[in-house]
């Protein structure tokens, strides 16, 4: 979102100061909207709602006199001072001795500035430079799909592409450089021709013979002609695909309390509102587990209740299972989102650390981790909780060997915010060209 302020620049204020009103008016909006995120129900992150900001940020700063400074002033006269006569300078602001009975001006009796963001508004400030990290980005999709793009114009083509504005415009050009007679010019004839009718025969002939010249002209020299015409052109053009596809993998076992599915829903819910926002064409496959895995559809992975045990490794394996079979990694950018509690059978973690470093990361243009606690936890983000969790030990040496895999902790609700923008903060690319 822009904020325009569309007031008029008072005479005097400087440009410097008026821009950074205009970017501490836009710091306290965005830090509205990740306040009222937190708040929010999972369901309602994208919705449109209100916002407030402090109204003593909405003003912009101005100089202007203290009652008690210095000015020489013209004022006119009165029946009670006369010439020469002492004016006590009044109390007030800047004085130092003002009595302390006077009423203060505390702050914040103000009521905070609210005002409506649409939903665009709103996702345009939440989504603000964020992106989907390329930090190998893989050549495009071998398949290339059609465009059509304007070429010009063309003398040929359909009627439902007639230019009629360029068709106007040539028959104009082509009737000027012809000298093709206009209409007002024969009218001016034939009313001279009808006012010579009864005074003389000679001039008759003549301006009949000239009317008929000038109607033979007009008539040869048409308005609109074939040469005319003009077509909108438009010209194929091979338009390549990027495809890219997203893997949604939350733990949903017995261990996971209800905050940290509400943490883990909100996470990906924040992914799914960002994908569907900024990329057209990322397909997202959700997988659920608990010591089994399966892909499912966007309604079962956010509202199921099913629980059980714990493996890691089987959503993995769903994941490479997928991508076998629906995603080319060569025409494919695959990235993938992890959620859990970091609770996984200790005798699951080596398959876990095999498949995701030797199978997974090498398809994978970027890997996200995060590991969702309890309200208690001390810490979010990159620091490690007292007492790391035995997938967090497993992943934390491929995160030192990998920059494409990250990992994050979270512990409260409102954290979610700060540790997806760590996660999808934009990145300079790097290009690689997969064979």
């Amino acid at each position: 979102m822009h904020i325009v302020d569309r007031r008029l620049n008072p005479g005097g204020k400087s440009f410097a100061n008026r821009q950074r009103f205009l970017r501490r008016a836009k710091d306290m909006v965005e830090k509205a909207v990740r306040e009222a995120s937190k708040d929010r129900a999972i369901g309602d992150l994208d919705s449109p709602g209100e916002i407030s900001i402090p109204s003593e940020g909405t003003r912009e700063p101005t100089f202007r006199h203290t009652q008690g400074s210095r000015r020489d002033l013209v004022l006119p006269g009165n029946k009670d001072y006369v010439e020469g006569d002492l004016i006590e300078r009044p109390r007030g602001e800047g004085d130092g001795d003002g009595s302390g009975g006077q009423v203060g001006r505390g702050d914040g009796q103000e009521d905070a500035f609210r005002f409506i963001l649409t939903r665009d508004e709103f996702l345009s400030i939440f989504l603000d430079d964020l992106e989907l990290p390329d930090l190998a980005k893989r050549r495009v999709a071998q398949t290339e799909k059609e465009g059509l793009r304007r070429a010009g114009y063309t003398t040929t083509g359909t009627p439902a592409n007639l230019a009629l504005h360029r068709t106007l415009q040539t028959s104009l050009s082509r009737r000027i450089a012809l000298k093709r007679p206009k209409q007002s010019a024969v009218d001016d004839l034939e009313r001279r021709l009808a006012e010579a009718q009864s005074r003389d025969e000679v001039e008759v002939e003549r301006l009949s013979a000239e009317l008929e010249a000038l109607r033979h002209k007009r008539a040869r020299i048409s308005y609109l002609d074939p040469i005319d015409l003009r077509y909108r052109r438009f010209e194929r053009f091979p338009k390549p695909v990027t495809q890219a596809v997203m893997f949604c993998l939350m733990d949903v076992s017995g261990s996971m309390t209800e905050h940290m599915k509400d943490l883990a829903k909100r996470f990906f819910m924040l992914l799914h509102v960002f994908l569907t926002r900024r990329y057209k064409r990322v397909e997202i496959v959700f997988i659920r587990h608990t010591d089994r895995a399966g892909e499912v559809d966007e309604d079962t992975f956010f509202r199921s209740a099913e629980t059980g045990g714990t493996m890691v490794s089987s959503a993995l394996q769903e994941m490479l299972k997928v991508i076998r079979e629906r995603y080319d990694p060569g025409v494919w950018n695959i990235y993938a989102a992890q959620a859990s509690d970091g609770d996984n059978l200790s005798s699951d973690n080596p398959q876990t650390r095999e498949l995701l470093q030797n199978h997974i990361l090498p398809l994978c243009q970027y890997f996200a981790y995060v590991e969702v606690s309890g309200p208690n936890a001390e810490t979010h983000g990159y620091v490690p909780h007292h007492g790391q969790s035995s997938l967090w030990l497993t992943y934390a040496a491929l995160q030192k060997e990998n920059e494409k895999f990250q990992m994050r902790r979270v512990s409260r609700r409102e954290h979610i915010y700060s540790v997806f923008r760590q996660l999808f903060q934009r990145r300079v690319a790097k290009t690689a060209e997969v064979g």
